[in-house]
């Protein structure tokens, strides 16, 4: 009889590699392990070598980059996601997507299992749990990295002696998880909250003192909301991200080292490397702030900080985030124009920006020739503004 088969989430990690033969051996399973591109895998042949090298029955690559660009990173992007306003949400956007496409797999196959590499002390766990049992609640997930009990050097031990070549030694232990959206770095010395970041660790940035001695100046372009120009040169979205990252990454912007608040509750140092991203969501806001009222960009900042948080906190095909979703599309219908960055070592700052449906307007804002602004009104204004409080204060006051 054979055996059952279960679907993997396969990276071609560490993890995910070692993953193969375990659930062969302690689980029966024959595994599939479908690895689903998101952008930045150097080397997908050797990836889908490594996995049947590992016994996997079979090994799956699925293109999914322009999917993940067009319904999760550019609504993520319209939203200015930014967890703790300092994180685009690298992995967890890509967390939703991989978990479809793997459920999707499963049901052309006929699995009944599908698994996953996370460990228990991560937030990933709790986004592939979650988003299985949304799109099929009768599947049933794995996660034996929660239950294996093996640190990183004794996995490296585990997948020596079954002949699995993965690309971590015990010296060089740092975990990457990396997309199109940018790369997030873990583990080895970066645990050490004090320590700097190796140098060895970043690979899309230069280090800011390396960077070139003259700023560059580069004009992005938005048809509501969408980036669709670099320089007046029009591009794919996915192209423009790509761009974008190379530009900014060569002088030395989009390098991210926090502290950050993980949805299982504990505290944990995250470095990441986001130059396109990063700078993208800075000409985005910016010109949002051009073509929207005080009042929409208020409420949308909450909009996007719900997002936000609900990205990283598995929350992705809930009712709620479907809804907040289609609120910042309907916002975006004015984001059209175009902003000019600044870059300079490690530094990317807005110096211009224009929008055929901008509502700055110079002979309003002007104290030079040429004001139409209504001076006489404001002292009506102000006493009609301030007048709810006067009346507060006169009653403090008795003078009511």
């Amino acid at each position: 009889m054979a055996n059952q088969l279960c679907v993997l989430a396969y990276s071609g990690g560490l993890d995910t590699s070692a993953l193969i033969p375990y659930l062969k051996e302690n689980h029966g399973y024959d595994v599939i392990a479908a690895l689903v591109d998101v952008g930045r895998n150097h080397d997908l042949p050797e990836l889908k070598n490594r996995a049947l090298s590992a016994g996997a029955v079979e090994a799956v690559i699925i293109d999914a980059k322009e999917e993940f660009v067009q319904h999760f990173v550019l609504p993520a992007l319209q939203a200015n996601t930014l967890y703790e306003n300092k994180y685009p949400l690298v992995a967890a956007l890509s967390r939703p997507l991989i978990t479809k496409k793997i459920v999707d797999l499963a049901h052309e196959r006929g699995a009944q299992v599908v698994a996953h590499g996370c460990t228990a002390k991560g937030n990933d766990q709790v986004r592939f749990d979650v988003s299985f049992r949304c799109l099929d609640p009768s599947l049933t997930i794995l996660g034996p990295a929660r239950e294996w009990g093996m640190n990183r050097e004794e996995i490296l031990d585990y997948c020596s002696a079954r002949g699995i070549n993965v690309p971590l030694t015990k010296k060089n232990p740092f975990s990457i998880d990396e997309n199109l959206w940018g790369r997030t770095i873990e583990c080895g010395e970066l645990e050490d909250a004090w320590a700097p970041v190796p140098e060895a660790a970043f690979t899309e940035t230069v280090n800011p003192k390396d960077a070139p001695d003259e700023p560059q100046e580069v004009v992005v372009s938005f048809e509501k909301g969408v980036p669709v120009a670099i320089d007046e040169q029009a591009y794919p979205l996915l192209e423009i991200i790509e761009r974008m990252d190379k530009i900014a990454g060569a002088h030395g912007y989009g390098r991210v080292d926090m502290i950050e608040n993980r949805l299982v509750g504990i505290k944990s140092r995250e470095i990441y490397e986001v130059p396109g991203a990063l700078a993208l969501i800075m000409a985005h806001r910016d010109l949002e702030e051009l073509v929207m009222t005080r009042d929409l960009l208020r409420y949308k900042a909450g909009v996007d900080q719900r997002m936000a948080d609900m990205t990283y906190d598995a929350q992705w095909f809930s009712p709620l985030a479907d809804a907040l979703r289609a609120f910042v599309a309907d916002t975006q219908k004015w984001v059209t124009g175009d902003v000019r960055l600044s870059l300079f070592k490690g530094n990317c700052t807005v110096v211009g920006r224009r929008s055929p449906y901008s509502l700055y307007v110079e002979e309003l804002a002007t104290y030079g020739g040429g004001d139409q602004f209504s001076h006489d009104a404001a002292v009506g204004f102000i006493r009609l503004w301030g007048l709810p409080m006067e009346v507060a204060a006169r009653r403090a006051q008795g003078m009511l």
